[in-house]
């Protein structure tokens, strides 16, 4: 048996119950086959793989806060430093009812690869909770933040562990959680990146991720000989990703057809209305079923999702495993040229295999989404540096970065005879330079 099947296999045995971490950690790994194989002998006597899918430590706690009614109520609190061999764990927390784990595992594992592509010093790590901000009162949150950070900050520091934001956790969070940390610690200092511009944030952080999507799908469709200019795009979501998303692909000339949320989807046939959209979800928090309400021309569905309606381009924003074989089929009977992902694992591996067989330009989320986390490490340079870029500058050096990961990935791809694999060059691009850390350190 090869050492990749059998590491597989006894993290099959090991966590059964952890499937978005055995599917994260099963594509990586055999996306590497061709690395692995070339220096077997070596990486098993070293036990590389194991040192890989195994995290450093796995901090889990419990989160006491009261809500409004005086009812004491308890969640789960996560924190999982994977990797740090190139730098400080890095990774952002996620707030949601649905978070385990396996998927707190599955995001700390991938930010690994998608850290070391950015081609900046930092880590894998992922963390988060189980409490949902949706219907929660400010006050609620703060106390659940205040909660969270009286555990997590014995674990964290500027050169040590450095979290963000993510799904659930925006601004407010981010300030109610860096309150909580300079309270207790009595010290103003990078701990947190997503921070508000007014104590140490940095522009273009919010806008990051989905800028960052769409300057690596302008690469990749400009090195096949296309271009975004005039493109059908469909995107699913309508959070802080897909919304800068949006914004970005209208800037550059593309038409975007579709947006979604947990309760439904809007399809405009001549391009969404990218300002109400965000008066709905950043202003109102409301539903885009109000969309459909002001606006004739579109029309909302519950049911199916945005992947049915024909498009050129096609952008999962929203979250893991949300474009099926089903939907891909669908992609490709309508003449999609490609697929880049915004979320996390948002394609199954079945779906993922469909699209690249038939021709459908792939960029995988841990290089397509990469823009987030690369501005995160921006701003842990400038506050390090004590100093605040202009936009343009945080911008400018967000494309270039966006760019050399595309290239990154295209020339690993190449150099194992996989040509247009971008997701196999990602995973070899991001593994090869840890890979040579971990060798390097030692135990």
């Amino acid at each position: 048996m090869s050492y990749i099947d059998e590491v597989l296999e006894k993290l099959q045995q090991n966590y059964p119950e952890q499937p978005e971490f055995l599917q994260a950690t099963r594509e990586v790994l055999t996306s590497l086959r061709k690395v692995i194989t070339a220096h077997e002998e070596e990486y098993r006597r070293n036990a590389l793989l194991e040192r890989l899918t195994e995290p450093d430590r796995q901090i889990l706690f419990r989160v006491p806060w009261v809500d409004d009614s005086g009812q004491m109520r308890v969640n789960r609190g996560y924190r999982v430093q994977f990797n740090n061999a190139i730098g400080p764990y890095k990774g952002g927390l996620r707030f949601r009812d649905n978070v385990t784990l396996s998927i707190i595992k599955f995001l700390g594992f991938e930010q690994i690869f998608k850290n070391s592509l950015t081609g900046l010093p930092i880590g894998g790590a992922k963390g988060g909770s189980d409490f949902d901000p949706k219907g929660k009162s400010d006050r609620e949150i703060l106390a659940f933040c205040q909660s969270f950070m009286t555990e997590l900050y014995k674990y964290i520091g500027a050169d040590e562990d450095v979290p963000a934001g993510d799904i659930g956790v925006g601004a407010r969070e981010i300030g109610y959680l860096y309150g909580q940390y300079k309270r207790i610690q009595g010290i103003h200092t990078g701990v947190l990146t997503g921070k508000g511009l007014s104590y140490g944030g940095s522009l273009v952080r919010t806008e990051a991720t989905g800028y960052g999507l769409l300057y690596f799908t302008q690469e990749m469709l400009k090195q096949n000989g296309l271009s975004l200019e005039g493109k059908r795009v469909a995107i699913s979501g309508a959070g802080n990703v897909a919304i800068y998303a949006a914004q970005k692909a209208i800037q550059l000339g593309a038409v975007v057809v579709t947006m979604s949320d947990s309760t439904g989807w809007i399809y405009e046939e001549n391009g969404i209305d990218l300002p109400a959209v965000r008066v709905i979800k950043e202003e109102k928090r409301g539903r885009l079923s109000e969309y459909a309400a002001s606006h004739p021309s579109a029309s909302y569905q519950e049911k199916g999702n945005v992947w049915s309606v024909p498009c050129d381009v096609a952008l999962p924003c929203a979250t893991q495993n949300e474009l099926g074989l089903e939907d891909a089929l669908l992609l490709v009977k309508n003449g999609c040229i490609a697929v880049a992902e915004g979320a996390n694992m948002p394609t199954t591996a079945e779906a993922t295999s469909y699209l690249m067989e038939h021709g459908v330009l792939f960029g995988p989320a841990k290089a397509a989404n990469a823009g987030g986390v690369a501005t995160s490490a921006l701003e842990m340079t400038q506050n390090s540096e004590r100093l605040s870029w202009s936009f343009e500058e945080v911008d400018t050096k967000l494309q270039e970065i966006m760019v050399s990961i595309f290239h990154k990935a295209e020339e690993a791809a190449k150099k194992y005879g996989m040509a247009g694999n971008y997701l196999a060059g990602a995973n070899i691009a991001g593994f090869e330079k840890v890979a040579q850390a971990l060798l390097a350190q030692g135990i």
